[in-house]
């Protein structure tokens, strides 16, 4: 889900609603049936005024359209905006919801039931799937101080919520509990809690670090809620319902099992495709749960009644294909519809086929025996909805929303220019302009860029503080409540996909000016932070190395528990038991149990040979830590000698940026995290200095640290200097390649490709490029580094994953540090590399922030079968994506591969593992990352 600021536009809807095309529409309010034309940036303000008379259910056709609307929504209304997130399973199938998906459902249905809900926003997919009635009547657990719960009634109330109990806390839908101390990720939340009782009574609550268990002490919830991770809640009548079940079916022993998991309220993977023979209650549709007077609006309504067709056909095919409980290893077919046959109830069709997908049509009958209007809404002069005009009380006509657009440059400089005039213009003769940025670092970015053109301009609601760089700047003291300031552009922190030219206020959008559309969060979600190297007691297994920073190397045994104290002060405890080399020759290993608690005080051994184990009390450790010391001096006394060159040679001081640098960094297709825009702030700062840069990079795979390296590319470029970036793999390699040449394609910049893909001419002429100053930007792999490769003017080398170099490949780049600025990016740097980051030697930037809320890894065990297979690829076939099969054996690999072609004829299917040539292999890869192939059958070399 996006992440905006609440009613940052609402001063700006109020101004837009108050249009005649608006006030227009507010007179059909009730009308059974609307159909409304316009242009596509007018929906969010037409949806939302027509919120402020009636609660409106809005039918989007996929669920990426359900999110970006919400969002939009959400910046002009606030919290009365929900959006119903859908399954990623099909209904019948043998497969569990994800725990953050249904937990979010059960939310947004908590909050319609108490009318805290105006706008629910829905794909087709929540739509057509009905749900059990009663659904948002079901309380969560509310975790306050000074609330009293019952501790172990508590614990029950979370396991029948879907929670699991676990030894640590790492993901959501997680709770362990020690002492009086209860540690819970509510799938809703973006960190989990730590509850501290005082017998039945919560006297604190507080936020922790997944990463090393320690409490955050500024983050203080107010309260936290907690929602079911489980659409079915096995109650007793489930639980006697599933018993009864187990003995009608004893013939099947797998699926007598799975009902008699159930009876006892063992939750069992893919549980919810049997809601049809375990919940004997009424199943509702969305329309049917939204308060009286609501309107369904149903955007682009032929892409959602062509999604709607196909999810009922889709459903209908698992339903009759009797899918195995893959979780279960059942061997045979679980066929809801027969296990509705041998119970006692009547009409088994229809009591399994109720649980299925309905018809957009069924729908809209269901909202006229209701009463309530069904309204349909389409982009200017598409005519996709037949209206129904003889429906007493609609308009045979659809309403027109022939609202102006706002510019639209869309990334041309040219047509930039154009809208900076008509701005200025709009400015001097006292108009009111809005233009919404999705986060702040673009709100600060356009302030700038704004008062250098000399237009008025002030920020509304944002807090720029935490961005770096800007230098003083005017914030406005105007609220997000009030219209936007006449005279002035007012820049607010929202997502929106399209600006408007309304009688009152002219409203831009960072899409406009970009013509790039907004799909991420604005800020993101703080990832947490995680300790260098640090013990996942749930990750280690017996025998793995591990460091205690006192006693040294030793051996992971296992984890146990222990009681401490006597009577009423006893409690229990868990340890990690670790083994150390014996403190008598011959003797067993002596152990060390370290209380979970203290496992900031232990790390993983990360060497490369596997050494002998420590004495505990010994001066083993000691000495080991003695000659590391010496080791790290004599390394330390070269670098300094290295680093006192770089500060003393004479660096060259790149300008600040360019009009094409800034219109480069505008046409970036997504949204800076405030991480990656300090990062690329820091190291533009650099290199403007005339002391050579040395920067590391430090952030996940996926973070944008590509983007921080393109942004100081090109401002190396635009100086008229040359940037090598060195990659390790020539797949790598390729991939970058793509990337610099995407994002440079609109300027004169020369960007080649030197690796083993490339032809013996087209590395020559690259060569000679290098040479003669006519190529700008070079990636490559090691043959950078050749001898012999010469440059005219090297300006910045970009290093990416340093750790993967060779020895004299290091050499080589160390060699370079003194003359030219170096960014060295990794996810996972070298501990040199970070420990002369952390003492300063070199600089050092983290992007923790993911740069839009990622979907889930959905993970399903099961026993291996043929036809599971086939319908995964298929499915994941149908949705345009590609699979990866890990087989184990290179042996059997090409048996894999063949009975794969035989089970999916229609996939595209290619082999690739360790014993195939390094260039074949490469080959292979890079095919699949072509996407000539749909499957890639490999061994673990995927890795």
């Amino acid at each position: 889900m996006s992440v905006t600021s609440p009613a940052s536009l609402s001063g700006v809807l109020d101004t837009v609603a108050s249009d005649p095309k608006l006030v227009g529409l507010l007179t059909h309010v009730g009308e059974s049936r609307l159909h409304v034309q316009g242009p596509d940036a007018s929906w969010p303000f037409a949806l939302a005024t027509l919120a402020r008379e009636a609660p409106v259910l809005v039918v989007t056709a996929t669920g990426r359209q359900a999110e970006d609307l919400t969002s939009e929504l959400t910046a002009m209304l606030g919290d009365v905006v929900a959006m119903m997130p859908s399954w990623e399973t099909l209904p019948h199938e043998r497969l569990s919801p994800g725990v953050e998906t249904v937990a979010q459902r059960r939310a947004a249905l908590y909050r319609l039931a108490r009318g805290e809900v105006k706008v629910l926003v829905a794909p087709t997919r929540s739509v057509v799937q009905p749900v059990m009635a009663g659904i948002g009547d079901v309380e969560p657990v509310r975790l306050v101080e000074g609330a009293e719960l019952e501790f172990g009634e508590l614990q029950e109330r979370l396991v029948q919520f879907g929670y699991t109990h676990s030894d640590v806390v790492g993901r959501r839908g997680e709770f362990a509990t020690r002492g009086g101390l209860l540690d819970i990720f509510p799938a809703t939340a973006e960190m989990p809690v730590r509850v501290d009782f005082w017998g039945d009574e919560i006297s604190e609550v507080r936020v922790f670090s997944v990463g090393d268990q320690r409490t955050i002490p500024s983050a203080v919830p107010d309260e936290v809620l907690v929602h079911p991770v489980r659409e079915l809640l096995i109650t007793d009548e489930v639980a006697e319902r599933a018993g009864r079940l187990a003995r009608e079916n004893a013939g099947n022993p797998e699926l007598a099992e799975v009902f008699d998991k159930i009876s006892q309220h063992t939750p069992v993977q893919g549980m919810e495709s049997l809601i049809p023979v375990l919940y004997d209650g009424p199943m509702q549709v969305l329309p049917e749960l939204m308060p009286e007077g609501s309107h369904t609006v149903v955007l682009t309504p032929a892409a959602v009644q062509r999604r709607a067709e196909d999810l009922v056909a889709t459903g209908r095919e698992f339903l009759e294909a009797g899918w195995e409980v893959a979780a279960m290893g059942a061997a045979a077919p679980v066929d809801v519809a027969a296990i509705a046959a041998n119970s006692a109830e009547d009409a088994p069709e229809e009591q399994v086929d109720r649980a299925g997908y309905r018809s957009l049509a069924s729908l809209a009958k269901t909202q006229d025996t209701l009463g309530r209007p069904w309204w349909t809404v389409s982009p200017t002069g598409i005519a996709d909805y037949e209206l129904d005009d003889s429906e007493e009380g609609g308009s045979a006509e659809p309403l027109l929303l022939d609202f102006d657009l706002a510019p639209a440059p869309h990334g041309d400089l040219e047509a930039i220019g154009h809208m900076m005039s008509t701005v200025r213009a709009r400015v001097e003769e006292g108009g009111r302009v809005a233009y919404a940025a999705p986060s702040p670092a673009i709100v600060a970015r356009m302030l700038r860029r704004f008062r250098e053109a000399g237009i008025a301009a002030e920020a509304v609601g944002v807090d720029l503080d935490g961005i770096t760089g800007q230098g003083r700047m005017r914030r406005s003291k105007n609220s997000p409540d009030a219209p936007p300031a006449a005279g002035t552009v007012s820049i607010y922190q929202a997502i929106a996909h399209g600006g408007l030219d309304t009688r009152d206020v002219l409203f831009i959008t960072e899409t406009d000016v970009t013509g790039n559309r907004v799909e991420a969060s604005a800020t993101g979600k703080r990832k947490a932070a995680k300790k260098r190297n640090r013990v996942d007691p749930l990750a280690l297994e017996a025998g793995d190395l591990v460091v205690h920073d006192q006693h040294g190397i030793g051996k992971f045994v296992k984890m146990t528990e222990r009681t401490i104290g006597r009577g009423e002060d006893a409690s229990r405890r868990e340890y990690l038991v670790l083994e150390y080399a014996p403190s008598k020759r011959g003797g067993p290993g002596d152990q060390l149990y370290v209380p979970m608690d203290q496992l900031d005080l232990l790390s993983r051994y990360v060497g490369g040979e596997r050494p002998a184990l420590s004495k505990m009390g010994g001066s083993d450790w000691k000495n080991t830590k003695k000659k590391a010391r010496g080791a790290v001096r004599e390394i330390a006394g070269e670098l300094v000698q290295l680093y006192a060159a770089r500060q003393a040679a004479p660096g060259y001081a790149f300008d600040p940026d360019t009009p094409w640098q800034r219109q480069m960094e505008e046409a970036f297709p997504f949204t800076e995290t405030e991480d990656q825009y300090n990062a690329i702030e820091a190291v533009k700062s650099d290199m403007e200095k005339p002391v050579p840069m040395d920067r590391v990079i430090v952030g996940d795979v996926g973070y944008g640290k590509t983007e921080v390296a393109v942004r100081a590319a090109f401002k190396a470029v635009q100086a008229g200097k040359q940037v090598a970036v060195l990659v390790p793999t020539t797949l790598l390699a390729q991939q970058h390649y793509r990337t610099f040449v995407d994002r440079m394609q609109d300027f004169p910049t020369t960007v080649r490709e030197l690796s083993r893909f490339t032809s013996p001419a087209e590395s020559q002429e690259t060569l000679k490029g290098m040479a003669e100053g006519t190529v700008d930007i070079v990636i490559g792999t090691h043959r950078l580094l050749a001898t012999g490769v010469q440059w005219k003017n090297l300006g910045l080398i970009v290093v990416d994953e340093e750790q993967r170099f060779g020895v004299e490949h290091k050499e080589h780049i160390k060699s370079l540090r003194t003359h030219v600025d170096v960014l060295t990016m990794s996810a996972t740097p070298i501990p040199r590399t970070l420990e002369m980051s952390m003492a300063g030697i070199r600089e050092m930037s983290t992007i923790l922030t993911p740069p839009q809320d990622r979907h889930p890894v959905l993970t399903y065990v099961g026993t291996q079968d043929d036809k599971h297979v086939a319908a995964a690829i298929r499915r994941e076939l149908l949705r345009d994506g590609q699979v990866f099969y890990v087989h184990n054996k290179v042996k059997t690999i090409e048996d894999a591969a063949a009975n794969i072609r035989q089970l999916v004829p229609e996939a595209r299917v290619v082999v690739a593992h360790g014993q195939m040539s390094e260039e074949q292999l490469e080959t292979t890869v890079q095919g699949f990352w072509d996407r000539e192939f749909d499957v890639l059958v490999c061994t673990t070399i995927v890795e």
